[in-house]
């Protein structure tokens, strides 16, 4: 086999391709995995080698580099799981018989907890809620809707009426890298979305924004960057101190599973994690409680003894 210039052009492109077809990577992913493998090819031009000549110790001078130039240790861990990426493709395609980033180890990390509310606090913020106001009931029902089912930002504003099926209490989700997970959605969020539609049908809504969820005042789909904004203000609105996001929801919603003794597994499905140990995160509060299933642990989900 060729093992030129030419062939590791050839190499790099076929794994743009991998990801991009069967990974399913968006173009943004797409970029940012290209722009950490040229860190390594830059390396490797600067050491006169090419990716055929790698070994585990070139791979581990080239983390060290890393560390030298003052790259943070997060960003040092995405850079090596690019290579480690690569690698593995180019065994698994056939490029290389053997792979030299299998043993190579990424720096570790200080354990960082991300910030969560309680059950009682997600109340709290829907609560302070002005219901008069044209988006009242719409604000209410995206809080819930993010807490209940654990969605990412983009997901919510991405999300389609034909993706529901509230009668069967779940909605269809279209994650990252476009794999679709299913989520079970909880009679709250079904009410507090039911009391949206009615406003929502009084609207005039723009050609095309007919099947998205949720709308602003003129008809069109919401962005990730206005329910950052509305959560925020609401959090200031309701007295919460913490800094918290719509991706706080999604962390409370994980918390919330694992506290109730829900299998880290099934948090994995829910929010479509391709990885379990991006889901371990959240076994800070007590690995010993992993039991039951999601549905019967969400608070949203558990019926309280006087109903």
């Amino acid at each position: 086999m060729e093992t030129g210039k030419n062939s590791q052009t050839n190499v790099v492109r076929s794994y743009q391709r991998y990801l991009k077809l069967q990974r399913g990577f968006s173009p943004n992913t797409l970029d940012a995995y290209q722009h950490d493998l040229q860190k390594l090819l830059g390396y490797l031009e600067q050491e006169e080698k090419n990716v055929w000549d790698v070994q585990l110790d070139d791979l581990q001078h080239f983390a060290s580099t890393l560390h030298d130039i003052g790259i943070h240790p997060r960003s040092q861990c995405r850079i090596l799981s690019g290579v480690r990426s690569f690698f593995r493709f180019m065994q698994t395609d056939g490029w290389r018989e053997d792979d030299p980033s299998e043993l190579l180890e990424s720096p570790v990390l200080g354990e960082h907890l991300p910030e969560v509310l309680s059950a009682e606090e997600v109340d709290k913020l829907e609560d302070s809620i002005d219901l008069s106001k044209w988006e009242g009931q719409r604000n209410k029902a995206i809080i819930e809707v993010l807490f209940s089912c654990g969605l990412r930002v983009s997901e919510l504003v991405n999300l389609k009426l034909s993706s529901l099926y509230l009668d069967e209490q779940y909605v269809r989700v279209l994650g990252k890298g476009s794999k679709e997970r299913l989520v079970p959605i909880s009679p709250k969020a079904i009410r507090e979305l039911s009391n949206w539609f009615y406003d929502r049908n009084l609207m005039k809504i723009k050609p095309g924004e007919e099947d998205y969820v949720f709308l602003n005042r003129r008809g069109a789909h919401l962005t990730r960057t206005m329910i950052l904004i509305m959560i925020k203000q609401q959090a200031e609105i309701a007295g919460i101190t913490k800094t918290i996001s719509p991706h706080t929801l999604r962390h409370s919603f994980a918390t919330a599973l694992l506290e109730g003794g829900a299998d880290l597994r099934a948090i994995q499905a829910m929010l479509g994690h391709e990885s379990i140990g991006t889901t371990e995160i959240y076994t800070h509060i007590d690995m010993s409680t992993l039991r039951q299933e999601i549905l019967e642990h969400h608070p949203r989900n558990i019926k309280k003894h006087e109903e």
